[in-house]
């Protein structure tokens, strides 16, 4: 009969190295996911800030900007921009937001995660 001892020690490394690989890999794609929902709900947030009548679209940007600054804290890495036109037959305001996807912590490619938001352009009463 083989001696087994020090053999839990083994099987307790081996199932901990799988057990934290399966949880930081779970953690990261947690991340990944609301860094895109934040992103796109900040380009949605800051389209509809631009197609209200009086604002630009660098109004629209700019919101969009400060918006993932305070959310996620990448506002200078993400390119953010906005642009009128039309979509579906009506008169919008587009912002796209391209940023870097989060694969390890928030480092990543720098233009792996691309989000569109869109609204429409709101008119005053007798306008057309």
């Amino acid at each position: 009969m083989r001696d087994e001892s020090g053999s839990a020690i083994v099987e307790f490394l081996l199932v901990s190295v799988l057990l934290v690989a399966l949880t930081a890999g779970i953690v990261q794609l947690a991340l990944a996911l609301h860094v895109r929902n934040t992103l796109a709900d900040a380009a949605a947030e800051g389209a509809r800030h631009a197609s209200l009548v009086g604002q630009t679209d660098q109004d629209g940007v700019r919101r969009t900007r400060d918006l993932i600054r305070v959310a996620v804290g990448m506002g200078d890495e993400a390119d953010v921009v906005a642009r009128r036109e039309v979509w579906q037959g009506a008169p919008t305001v587009t912002v796209m937001v391209t940023a870097p996807l989060p694969l390890l912590g928030f480092f990543g490619p720098p233009s792996g995660l691309r989000v569109v938001g869109r609204a429409p352009i709101e008119v005053l009463a007798g306008q057309r």
